[in-house]
């Protein structure tokens, strides 16, 4: 494999020393600097960002490895942003080389397929896209707990497992192989908000307490723009550095705080978390549009309407007085 094949970089984006995602703001500031090195680029909110630098080595005349230099010498020095770079042959082993990395910032290539073998091999299968504590464990049970065993399995075997495209996709990727390109445009408009837990959380009390508040304050920040959202994507980050993340369409566009909260106990329950080592957890609001605009089915519920009503005096106590202003009883603590 030539180094012009090692072409795709995913770019993982971190304030130094701040374990939260970027602004808004500041994350289409990056973006704006990594279209001066390369014209294909995917978003990928709140976080991260996919680029293909095909075209960008012949321009600049240099090869991919100088090329993520170049990025995450201008990102820390125009936005103090520190960048982990993966580099490899597709987004896939892109994404693996920059998110299973021991230490932030850096560099981290996959040059050819000895390398991604050796790489791959020994990881968990939880680290491969799509595969969540649930799936693993379905695997685990056949054995099946690393990505070089799933590697090694017969392709109707995990078909009988898994079905026969789940199955087959899997089976792909535990090989290094994904064909799907760079997809080059703006990010679907969105809002972000994360939680990091202090320590490795196991308790799903807590988890879900962390999911009321980041509804809360998604609900919140969706009002006051005037704005609704169409669907709520979850992602869990655990200890070992793999994430699961799930998606879920709302029913309406909304922005009403309890119907974002029951979509996103749904994505958790989803996840099937039993004992996991939670370290943090990302809830986005995809799929934005002005909330005059969205459809609204009436209700005649007074509870619901009573919730509305909550909910706007929570938010004009907030405006005046921030977070000394009124909230949910269900978010204060108990000393």
């Amino acid at each position: 494999m030539t180094d012009r094949q090692i072409s795709i970089l995913h770019v993982v984006l971190r304030r130094p020393g701040v374990a939260a995602p970027l602004a808004a703001e500041a994350y289409d500031q990056v973006l704006g600097l990594l279209r001066g090195i390369t014209p294909v680029v995917e978003p990928l909110p709140p976080d991260a960002a996919l680029l293909d630098v095909r075209g960008a080595q012949r321009y600049f005349g240099t090869d991919a490895v100088q090329l993520a230099e170049m990025i995450r010498v201008r990102a820390l020095a125009q936005q103090d942003v520190d960048c982990t770079i993966g580099l490899a042959a597709n987004p896939l082993l892109a994404r693996l080389a920059a998110n299973t990395s021991s230490t932030t910032g850096g560099i981290h290539v996959l040059a050819d397929p000895e390398a991604a073998r050796a790489f791959l091999d020994p990881l968990p299968v939880l680290a491969l896209p799509g595969v969540g504590p649930a799936t693993a464990r379905t695997l685990g049970g056949y054995g099946l707990d690393t990505v070089g065993r799933l590697a090694a399995a017969p392709l109707p075997t995990l078909q009988r497992i898994l079905g026969a495209s789940a199955g087959r996709q899997l089976h792909q990727r535990a090989r290094g192989i994904d064909p799907t390109p760079v997809a080059t445009g703006t990010p679907t408009r969105s809002l972000a908000a994360e939680h990091s837990f202090d320590r490795d959380e196991l308790d799903p009390v807590e988890h879900r307490r962390a999911l009321l508040d980041l509804t809360h304050h998604l609900g919140a920040r969706l009002r006051t723009g005037g704005q609704a959202t169409g669907a709520l994507t979850l992602t869990v980050r655990y200890a070992d550095r793999s994430t699961s993340t799930r998606s879920r369409t709302l029913a309406e566009p909304t922005a009403h705080t309890p119907a974002l909260t029951t979509t996103a106990y749904r994505l958790h329950d989803a996840l099937g978390l039993q004992r996991a080592r939670v370290r943090g957890i990302t809830l986005r609001a995809e799929g934005i549009r002005p909330a005059e605009l969205a459809p609204h089915q009436l209700s005649l519920d007074p509870v619901d309407d009573r919730n509305h009503r909550i909910e706007a005096v929570i938010d004009r106590t907030t405006t005046l007085f921030g977070s000394t202003g009124l909230t949910r009883a269900s978010l204060r603590r108990v000393a």
